[in-house]
C-alpha cells in the first residue's frame, strides 16, 4: 500500500450545532450560548471600549461580582443535587407520615370517622356494573327499554301526572325514573286475563297491593325496575305475572319445541324460596290455562338436591319459565341443557343478597350466558341505598318503586323484645309459646342450637320440626310440608327460612337468638303479619348480644312506633355524643351505625378473605 493511504487522515468535525430553547411567550427560539464563552465575550466587549480606567476598573469589578454570584449559585445547585440523591424514600415517608399526623391531629374524630366512610364507598361504588363477559369485552351499552306491546287502557293514559302522583301519595309509593308508567287501581285495568283473575279472587286477592299497583304496570311495560316493599306485600306476583304473560306471549306467536327457551328467569337465594316460587307459578299458569283460551306453559324448578331427572319431561318440551338458585342454574347451563338466548327477561327475588358479595361472582356468571338485552328486576324487602346505587348502573333506564324505607320493618307486626338470661331462655320459649294458637316459628342463628330447641320441644310435647342448612333436601322439604300442612305446630329455623317464604296465618314469630345483622332481623319477623294481617314478635336479647345491633334495634323500634324497653333505651349512640349525622349504614340500612362499623360488611370481607385462601390453598388443614 501507498504512504498516503496508510495515513490517517485528521477530520474536520464542524461546530456542534446550536441548542434552542423555546420563548413560551412567541414560540422562537435562542441558541444556548454556555457560560464560558458568555464570559468571553463580555470581557472582549470591555477591552474594546476606549473609555477611561476608572470606567473600566468599575466594569471589571461589576463583572467578577456577577460571576462570583454565578458561582454561588452553582455550588447551591450541586449541593442541592448530592442532597438529593442522598435523600432515601425512608426519610420522605417518615416526612410524609408525619405531614399527615400532623393533619389529623388538627381534625375531630368525627371528620375522621367521616373520612373512612367515604373510602368505603368508594370502594363499593367502584364495582363493575352487573353485564354479561360480551357486553363487557365489546364495550355494548343499551340505551333504551325493551319494547313491549302492553298498553295501558285509555281512560288511564289520559290522566294527568299530578292525578298519577295523588294516586302514588294515596298508597305511600315512592317512584324514581324517566317516563314512570302509570299506577292502575284495579286489575282489570291491567288486561291480565279473566280466568286469573278469576283465580286471585277465589284466593281473596280483589284488589293490588301497593307494589303490584305500581310494580306491574312498569313491568307490563318492559322497564327494568327496583321494587322495594316490605314483607308480606305481593312482590312475588308482581314480578311472576309479568313474566308469565310474556310467555303466554311469545307461545301464542310461535310455538316452543324441545330445546327452546326459556324466556325468563326467576333467581332466588335459597331452595326453598325458589320452591315456593315455583309451585306459585305452576299454580297461576295452570289457572290461566284452564278454560283453553290461553297455552299451557313449561316451568322448570332449578334448585341443588333434587334430581333433574324427575323433570326430564320438562326438557324435553319447550321451556318457557325456569325458577333456580344460582349453582345449579350454572351447571345446568354450562352442561348445555337448555340456554339463555332467546332469554329476555331477568328477576331476581331478594335481590340485595344475589347481588351481595356473596352472590355477586355467581351472578356474574350467570350473566355470561345472555346473548341479547333483557329486562331486568330486582325485588327485596331490604335494598339499601348503596345497593341500589349500585344496581342501577347495571339496568337500563330503571324504574324504583318503594313502598316505605328500605329495611323498614313490617306495620302489621307488634314487636316484642324481652332480656332474658341465656341460661333461661329454654324455659321462657315454652311460656311464649302459650301467647298465640299454632303455628309459631323459632329463629335461631346457630344451627346447632335450632337441633337443640327442637329436642327440648320434643320433650316437652310439642310437635315441632327443624330446618337449618346442614340438613338434606329431603328433611328440608319435608318439615316445611308437615308444618304447612298443619301437622306440626312449631317450626325451628335458621336463616335459611326467613327470606321471603310464606306460611299462612303465622301469628307469633319468636327470634331466639338476635341476628347480628339487622336485615336478618327485619326478613324474620316478617314471616308473620304478611298480606294485611297481624302478628307478633318477640325477641329475646342479653348481654351476649353485641351492642350495635341492640341500638339498631332500638332506632327500628322508635321508627315503626313500637315500644322500647327501658334497657334499650338506656343505650346511647356514640355518634350523638360526638355530635356526628346519624344517617343510616348505606351497606345493610342498619340506623345504629355507620359503614365502618357494619357487620354485613364484615361478614362479606371475611368470606372473601376465606375465599381467597381456599383457592390459593392457604387454608390450612390437617
Amino acid at each position: 500500500m501507498s504512504e498516503s493511504v496508510q495515513k490517517r487522515r485528521r477530520i474536520q468535525r464542524s461546530s456542534p450545532p446550536p441548542v434552542y430553547i423555546l420563548d413560551g411567550e412567541n414560540d422562537t427560539y435562542e441558541p444556548y450560548i454556555p457560560v464560558a464563552q458568555r464570559r468571553e465575550a463580555k470581557l472582549a466587549k470591555l477591552s474594546a471600549l476606549s473609555v477611561s480606567s476608572d470606567l473600566r476598573a468599575k466594569a471589571k469589578k461589576e463583572l467578577e461580582e456577577l460571576l462570583e454570584k454565578e458561582d454561588v449559585q452553582r455550588e447551591e445547585e450541586r449541593r442541592r443535587e448530592k442532597a438529593r440523591k442522598e435523600r432515601t424514600l425512608l426519610v420522605e415517608a417518615q416526612e410524609v407520615h408525619s405531614r399527615k399526623a400532623a393533619e389529623d391531629a388538627s381534625k375531630t374524630e368525627v371528620e375522621k370517622a367521616d373520612e373512612v366512610d367515604a373510602e368505603i364507598l368508594a370502594a363499593i361504588a367502584s364495582r363493575r356494573k352487573l353485564a354479561s363477559d360480551l357486553e363487557l369485552a365489546k364495550g355494548i351499552q343499551y340505551s333504551e327499554s325493551l319494547k313491549s306491546s302492553w298498553r295501558p287502557p285509555k281512560h288511564i293514559r289520559e290522566r294527568t301526572e299530578e292525578q298519577h302522583g295523588r294516586l302514588r301519595e294515596k298508597y305511600h309509593i315512592i317512584v324514581d325514573g324517566e317516563n314512570i308508567p302509570p299506577p292502575i287501581e284495579h286489575f282489570e285495568d291491567m288486561k291480565i286475563p279473566v280466568a286469573m283473575l278469576q283465580f286471585l279472587k277465589s284466593k281473596k286477592i280483589t284488589s293490588p297491593t301497593p307494589i303490584q299497583l305500581q310494580g306491574i304496570p312498569t313491568a307490563f311495560s318492559g322497564r327494568d325496575m327496583i321494587g322495594i316493599a316490605f314483607t308480606g306485600s305481593g312482590k312475588t306476583l308482581a314480578f311472576c305475572l309479568p313474566l308469565i304473560m310474556l310467555a303466554l306471549e311469545e307461545e301464542a306467536r310461535l310455538p316452543f319445541i324441545r330445546g327452546e327457551g326459556p324466556v325468563g328467569v326467576v333467581l332466588c337465594p335459597s331452595r326453598e324460596l325458589a320452591t315456593q316460587t315455583y309451585e306459585n307459578v305452576l299454580s297461576w299458569t295452570a289457572a290461566i290455562s284452564k278454560d283453553g283460551k290461553y297455552p299451557s306453559l313449561n316451568t322448570l324448578l332449578c334448585i341443588g338436591g333434587i334430581s333433574m331427572g324427575d323433570q326430564s319431561h320438562v326438557l324435553n318440551k319447550g321451556l318457557h319459565i325456569v325458577v333456580a338458585t344460582p349453582g345449579r342454574l350454572i351447571d345446568m347451563l354450562e352442561k348445555k341443557k337448555f340456554g339463555f338466548g332467546n332469554c329476555k327477561y331477568l328477576c331476581m327475588d331478594e335481590a340485595d343478597r344475589m347481588i351481595d358479595l356473596g352472590f355477586e361472582d355467581d351472578v356474574r356468571n350467570i350473566m355470561s350466558f345472555f346473548k341479547r338485552q333483557r329486562q331486568t328486576l330486582l325485588f327485596s324487602a331490604t335494598m339499601p341505598r348503596k345497593i341500589q346505587d349500585f344496581a342501577q348502573q347495571s339496568l337500563v333506564k330503571p324504574v324504583l318503586v318503594n313502598v316505605g324505607r328500605a329495611g323498614a320493618a313490617n306495620l302489621d307486626v307488634l314487636q316484642v323484645v324481652e332480656y332474658v338470661k341465656q341460661e333461661a331462655k329454654m324455659v321462657y320459649l315454652l311460656e311464649c309459646l302459650q301467647k298465640t294458637a299454632p303455628p309459631v316459628i323459632v329463629f335461631s342463628e346457630n344451627k346447632n342450637e335450632v337441633d337443640d330447641i327442637q329436642e327440648y320441644l320434643l320433650l316437652k310435647g310439642v310437635q315441632a320440626v327443624a330446618i337449618h342448612g346442614s340438613k338434606s333436601q329431603e328433611e328440608r322439604q319435608y318439615a316445611i310440608k308437615s308444618f304447612k300442612s298443619g301437622a306440626k305446630d312449631v317450626m325451628v329455623a335458621s336463616g335459611v327460612a326467613s327470606k321471603g317464604l310464606d306460611f299462612n296465618d303465622i301469628q307469633h314469630v319468636i327470634i331466639f337468638s338476635m341476628p347480628k345483622e339487622i336485615e336478618d332481623y327485619v326478613h324474620q319477623i316478617g314471616r308473620t303479619g304478611r298480606s294485611g294481617k297481624t302478628g307478633i314478635a318477640t325477641t329475646f336479647v342479653n348481654m351476649s348480644t353485641p351492642e350495635q345491633t341492640l341500638l339498631d334495634l332500638k332506632y327500628l323500634l322508635m321508627e315503626a312506633g313500637q315500644k322500647v324497653p327501658p334497657f334499650l333505651q338506656t343505650i346511647e349512640d356514640p355518634r350523638a355524643v360526638q355530635g356526628g349525622s346519624l344517617k343510616g349504614c348505606p351497606v345493610c340500612g342498619g340506623l345504629g351505625h355507620a359503614i365502618s362499623n357494619c357487620p354485613k360488611l364484615e361478614d362479606a370481607q371475611r368470606r372473601q378473605m376465606a375465599s381467597h385462601r381456599a383457592t390459593h390453598g392457604d387454608g390450612g388443614g390437617y
